[in-house]
């Protein structure tokens, strides 16, 4: 544990002072206080892991096992409801939907058929409840940008079977970077003064809030933590059926990098243990070799399964000393550092830890509103059971890559210039640039750019078949 006497005298003063002056912020809890002061004090101390490049092993089938070689799963509905018993699902609800033109949680966005993100997974919840006569309940971690909105929301899920829990996050000061001192003390008392620390915080929140003693008191033992927006996290049997044979602690789903993904964290072995390895850690030189897909085939989906005991058991010894991110932004013109620290990172500090190479079909993450073309088109189907399931007519495995321009980057503007989503099972790639505006019943096929010339409104009349053009006025379509 870095205490204060590694710090050299001038970060040690910092230290000191900055103790001084969280004590005094009664907006935030000890528990938040102590926590934020020793994710600085391991900040200050340097202790970031430099991997040593040379060391890095690609690692096996044992340690990132394949999904057809999970164990198989037993057939009796019986066994499966003793699988599910054991069971909590988590979602990460701490963000907003602003980059999409939404206030409020990203959570709430419709997705499909008028059905949010969270309508869509208590549906998936409830039909496991129903099927199995099972209770498996959904904990949503908010942040405290979200949380009042979400305890408005989930009020419309009184009626189901599901025993819906929330709690928040850490909340923790962001700091001047000039000074080091916490900016809700310079006056700044609103919410910009304050910043969840990202979801490797989910550990010691979930201890801290109480929930997890009470899980484990009703015998729950793996918890499935997803982010809010992957309508492709969702439960998995044989994932919780072989962890809990194997007795592995943790696992990440994996799956096989394409040119989109290039940016994700991959899994490695290093020294003995499986870690997960970020671009923010990787030295310059290897950026691009971190980058290709030949060496690092594979990327983290954020789909976590973690046993509840053993969260208890390092939260306790305060075991989990992740890789801190300094995320630097600015707030009304002054500069700050928010430190961060992500859950995926936690996978070295479990027992027999393990990663899965899963189907991509488990990671469909909704971050824009090109991602909802993709998902509200003739592409997907939703099912009674609230699964976003992809069309088989579709015999491309990737789906088409779709850029649009500024004009659709709100979720209003978006569906204001779709008269109807267009047809894309035949999709290879769409670009969009300029004022378009698109009709009902629109077929795209193959490759398809739609540039609007400056100052001119170009609309594509109802009905359009287009394959493989590039459309820069009304003559070309």
């Amino acid at each position: 544990m870095a205490t204060a006497t590694t710090l050299s005298p001038a970060d040690a003063e910092k230290l000191n002072n900055l103790k001084s002056a969280v004590a005094g912020l009664n907006q935030i809890s000890e528990n938040e206080k102590s926590g934020f002061i020793n994710l600085v004090d391991r900040y200050l101390s340097g202790e970031a892991q430099h991997i040593d490049w040379s060391k890095i092993q690609t690692p096996t089938d044992e340690v990132v096992v394949p999904y057809d070689k999970l164990a198989p799963l037993s057939e009796d509905p019986a066994e499966t409801k003793k699988l599910l018993d054991k069971l909590v699902v988590l979602k990460l609800n701490g963000g907003l939907g602003t980059t999409m033109g939404c206030t409020g949680p990203k959570s709430v966005i419709e997705v499909r058929n008028g059905l949010t993100f969270l309508d869509l997974i208590v549906k998936q919840i409830e039909a496991l409840n129903a099927k199995f006569g099972c209770s498996v309940p959904l904990l949503l971690m908010n942040s405290f940008n979200t949380h009042d909105d979400t305890l408005k929301i989930v009020e419309k899920y009184v009626n189901s079977n599901i025993d819906i829990h929330t709690f928040n996050q850490s909340q923790y000061p962001r700091l001047v970077t000039e000074d080091f001192a916490p900016l809700p003390c310079k006056g700044n008392s609103g919410k910009d003064g304050w910043y969840p620390p990202g979801h490797g915080d989910v550990f010691p929140s979930l201890m801290n809030s109480g929930k997890l003693d009470a899980l484990l008191a009703k015998g729950k033992e793996y918890v499935f933590v997803a982010n809010s927006d992957n309508l492709g996290a969702i439960v998995d049997l044989k994932i919780l059926n072989h962890l809990i044979l194997n007795k592995n602690e943790y696992c990440m789903e994996v799956t096989p990098k394409t040119l989109a993904d290039v940016k994700g964290g991959t899994l490695i072995s290093y020294e003995g243990k499986v870690q997960l390895l970020e671009i923010a850690q990787v030295p310059d030189e290897h950026v691009n070799e971190f980058k290709s897909i030949e060496k690092f085939k594979i990327f983290n989906t954020n789909n976590l399964w973690v046993n509840l005991s053993a969260i208890k058991r390092l939260v306790e010894a305060d075991a989990l000393k992740m890789e801190i991110i300094p995320n630097p932004k600015e707030v009304d013109g002054v500069k700050v550092l928010q430190l961060e620290t992500a859950a995926g990172a936690a996978i070295k500090f479990f027992d027999r830890a393990i990663g899965a190479n899963v189907p991509r079909s488990r990671f469909l993450p909704v971050k824009a509103t090109s991602d909802l073309l993709l998902v509200q088109s003739d592409l997907y189907t939703l099912t009674d059971e609230g699964y976003v399931i992809r069309n088989p007519a579709r015999s491309n495995p990737s789906n088409p890559s779709i850029e649009l321009g500024p004009e659709f980057k709100k979720v209003a503007n978006f569906l204001g210039r779709f008269k109807s989503i267009p047809s894309i099972i035949d999709l290879d790639s769409l670009k969009v640039t300029g004022d378009v505006w698109f009709g009902s019943g629109v077929t795209l096929k193959g490759k398809v750019t739609v540039a609007a010339k400056s100052g001119v409104k170009l609309e594509i009349p109802d009905g359009a078949v287009i394959a493989n053009k590039d459309i820069n006025g009304p003559e070309d379509i």
